[in-house]
């Protein structure tokens, strides 16, 4: 499992520093499931810039009760209002993608503003942090398995199906899945968010076929884990004694996440509103303040608990920058590629992944070959393997 770190390093290549479109005729309409994320919100802003047009579809009950990442999803709006080249050229339609009938309308929607939807991209993800022990400990946190594949595969899923009549019947768009190397990497602590990832690829795989004759394409880009963990929704059960880091050397996600979100070292107000991790009102005295629980804590808390990471502006740029720059260059690419590994730290795992699964193939081919099939003649024989005798 690869750790990335939240900050820049000088050991990484430079950033980019401004986004790269590929050549197109004309302005182009985005669709973005998850309009209110950080990823998207920087995206809006390039693509409106660049003269393009953008959909973002947004949760309505957190909208209105001003939820998770809703704050910056208004000061971008502000940002909207005082810029007359982008106002007409952004839509937001209220989505919750685990619902196929608001796909459809949000779809209709985009359409009837501005006749078409040119690059699709599902960018909708919550990660639930336990083990899959500690993930049986209840029927609360039983059903968190059932809600994780209905947000991170079901929701994507439904916005596919929406959007693909009208891409076919024009035939010409693009369809993007934001998931993370965590398609290609289990990763301890992560195995419901991980499963659900690797479903959303092995079905953008097969579709990617389906929908090739109507020049319709697929991409997969990969965005390293901790892109996608921090800057959505991430939910935490109560850990068991036996994963704990004294009983169990697995590098288990809680802990690599405990460790960033204490590193960001805001109050523990931001995520609380004033109440403590119990319930009870915090206070500001100096050693009410030692003693208080950190961010990180609350991801080993004896309850279910739900969180959005405190990221300051600085390092939630710095975080998604790759990612956004990756997304405005293969959106609406004449030949994009299938899939794409966003970053350096995530390249390179992959590829360490890939060289241990080849070492271990050929550890064992004798094993895979000792029981093909030969024909002779017409008749097919098995081949056993040679005894020696």
């Amino acid at each position: 499992m690869t750790h990335q770190n939240i900050t820049p390093s000088s050991a990484r290549p430079p950033r980019p520093r401004s986004p790269h479109f590929p050549p197109h005729n004309a302005p182009r309409v985005w669709f973005v499931t998850n309009g209110a994320s950080p990823i998207a919100i920087a995206l809006a802003r390039q693509v409106l810039d660049h003269g393009d047009y953008f959909v973002a579809g947004v949760l309505p009950g957190e909208f209105e009760k001003r939820e998770g990442q809703t704050e910056d999803f208004r000061a971008f709006l502000e940002d909207v209002k005082k810029t007359e080249r982008w106002r007409e050229r952004l839509r937001v339609v209220g989505l919750d993608g685990r619902v196929i009938g608001q796909c459809q309308a949000a779809v209709a929607e985009a359409v009837e503003a501005f006749d078409r939807i040119d690059v699709l991209l599902g960018s909708t993800s919550e990660a639930v942090i336990g083990a899959v022990e500690e993930l049986a400990q209840s029927s609360r946190t039983i059903t968190l398995t059932q809600e994780t594949f209905e947000t991170n595969f079901f929701a994507n899923v439904n916005i596919i199906k929406a959007a693909l009549p009208i891409m076919r019947q024009r035939n010409n768009g693009h369809v993007i899945m934001l998931t993370g190397i965590t398609g290609h990497l289990g990763t301890p602590g992560l195995g419901m968010y991980c499963s659900s990832q690797w479903a959303l690829e092995g079905y953008c795989d097969s579709l990617a076929y389906e929908i090739a004759p109507f020049n319709v394409k697929m991409s997969i880009v990969q965005a390293n884990m901790e892109v996608n963990v921090l800057t959505n929704r991430i939910t935490s059960v109560p850990p068991l004694s036996e994963y704990t880091p004294a009983e169990n050397p697995a590098p288990l996600a809680r802990e690599i996440f405990s460790g960033l979100l204490d590193k960001l070292d805001p109050p523990i107000s931001a995520l609380m509103d004033g109440k403590s991790p119990t319930g009870s009102t915090s206070t500001t005295s100096p050693d009410a303040a030692i003693l208080e629980p950190s961010i990180g804590d609350l991801l080993s808390s004896d309850t279910v608990t739900t969180l959005y990471a405190p990221l300051p502006p600085v390092v939630k740029s710095s975080l998604i920058a790759e990612t956004v720059y990756a997304l405005t260059a293969i959106g609406g690419h004449d030949n994009p590629p299938a899939r794409h590994i966003v970053g350096f730290e995530g390249v390179i795992a992959v590829k360490e992944k890939l060289k241990t699964t080849s070492e271990e193939l050929e550890d064992f081919i004798e094993v895979s070959s000792a029981v093909d099939i030969a024909r002779s003649g017409d008749q097919a024989t098995p081949m056993t393997a040679d005894t020696g005798s």
